[in-house]
């Protein structure tokens, strides 16, 4: 049942879920690791296309189990694991001399700060992640309509066209490193199905969902590919690949000054920030969908379902989805590991999430299915899958990859997915 609030997610909403969830720090961050792996301009943009293709049939897979069974849950993960990432982004995106104590005692109450938003004032959580949403947005276009400018040599920028000349040259011709920079692309655009995590708060959820699902992947793609293009006009690759700061800060140091490179440090941590506030409100969902299934939890399952204390918003939910924060947050050395490790276990479940589709239309064919999705699509997708499963056992050409704890994590995969 809906519960708390009831069903008071309309389309913009839930198109601003998505995009809140999608657009975080990795599109400020990403791209110098995904060039990094690939060699080239060209291979890099490409990659992110690929990412929107993977993205849009996954989208089209979740449309098609989220019109059938039209409740929360999703594919009911325990989403901790997205929230301790963006911690980690948080940690990463100023330059202030803050030290670690400090930074820890910050991420804590920051979390404690969320839990309590989400538990005891829902409609105002909901507010202010829309607004931060919305400021992403404002970013984002601002970086784009920058790029432009820069093309049109306005700028002081030499030659904004030097990338796109033999954009190819220097491809990566290892499957590993291709397989890896998917992994990243595809954690940049992640949360295309958090709709699905909170179906029971929607209006009309299957008519939302099929309006909601495209435009929020569209928007953070749109905005993904051109951010690039921007990005590329203004650094040079050799300025990228020998400075070791993220290509957002170098397009902003290139085309504003140094002043602007410090200003986007700001906008990184409120964009983290709204994608922490985001996966928050999704995840305490899901968290209070498995209680519901029964799951066996201490002080019983009926209190961690219920929308306690206020009735509106289920604060036991985000109390499941805080305790692992808190522990893992003072623990730095760990979130490299999560962030390149998380992707691998979402391939298992992603490869089974589409054999249980095609084993459904095989056993209940005649299961009402208001939204169907192409089955080339989901083939496609189920490929990809097993080749991200399989791309990051195969040896890099360097013997390490673009990082020794990333080919570490990759290659225990399958140990952290169990």
């Amino acid at each position: 049942s809906a519960g708390g609030l009831g069903s008071h997610l309309g389309v913009v909403s839930c198109t601003l879920l998505i995009v809140g969830r999608i657009i975080g720090t990795g599109i400020f961050s990403t791209p110098s690791s995904i060039l990094s792996s690939t060699g080239s301009v060209g291979a890099s943009l490409l990659l992110w296309v690929l990412g929107f293709i993977l993205s849009f049939c996954g989208l089209f897979i979740w449309l098609e189990f989220g019109a059938m069974f039209p409740k929360s849950g999703g594919e009911k993960v325990v989403t901790a694991s997205g929230c301790i990432v963006r911690f980690y982004s948080l940690s990463k995106c100023h330059h202030s001399p803050i030290r670690p104590l400090q930074l820890g005692i910050c991420e804590q109450a920051l979390i404690f700060f969320v839990t309590i938003l989400h538990g005891l004032t829902p409609q105002t959580g909901v507010r202010i992640m829309n607004i931060l949403t919305a400021f992403k947005i404002a970013i984002l276009v601002f970086i784009v309509v920058s790029g432009w400018v820069v093309l049109s040599g306005r700028t002081s920028i030499q030659d904004p066209h030097a990338n796109f000349r033999n954009a190819f040259v220097g491809n990566s011709m290892s499957s590993n490193s291709y397989a890896t920079a998917t992994f990243k692309v595809l954690n940049a655009y992640t949360g295309w199905s958090n709709v699905n995590y909170v179906l029971n708060n929607v209006r009309n959820p299957v008519r939302t969902l099929k309006i909601a699902g495209p435009l929020g992947l569209g928007i953070c793609t749109l905005s993904y590919i051109l951010a690039n293009v921007a990005y590329f006009a203004a650094v040079t690759k050799t300025e990228i690949e020998d400075s070791g700061v993220t290509v957002a800060a170098l397009f902003f140091k290139n085309v504003f000054g140094t002043t602007a490179e410090r200003a986007l440090s700001v906008f990184v941590a409120l964009s983290a920030l709204g994608n922490v506030i985001t996966v928050t409100f999704a995840a305490a969902r899901v968290n209070q969908e498995l209680a519901k299934e029964g799951i066996p939890l201490p002080l019983g399952n009926k209190f961690w379902a219920s929308n306690w204390p206020t009735g509106k918003s289920p604060l036991p939910g985000l109390i499941v989805h805080l305790i692992p924060s808190v522990i893992v947050i003072p623990m730095s050395v760990a979130y490299p590991f999560i962030l390149d490790v998380k992707g691998y276990p979402m391939q298992i479940i992603n490869f089974f999430i589409v054999v249980g589709l095609f084993y459904l239309r095989w056993k209940k064919p005649h299961l009402e299915r208001p939204f169907k999705v192409w089955w080339p699509l989901a083939v496609f997708y189920l490929a990809a899958a097993v080749f991200l499963m399989i791309g990051p056992f195969l040896p890099p050409t360097n013997g390490v990859g673009d990082s020794p704890h990333t080919e570490l994590a990759l290659r225990n995969g399958p140990t952290a997915a169990l």
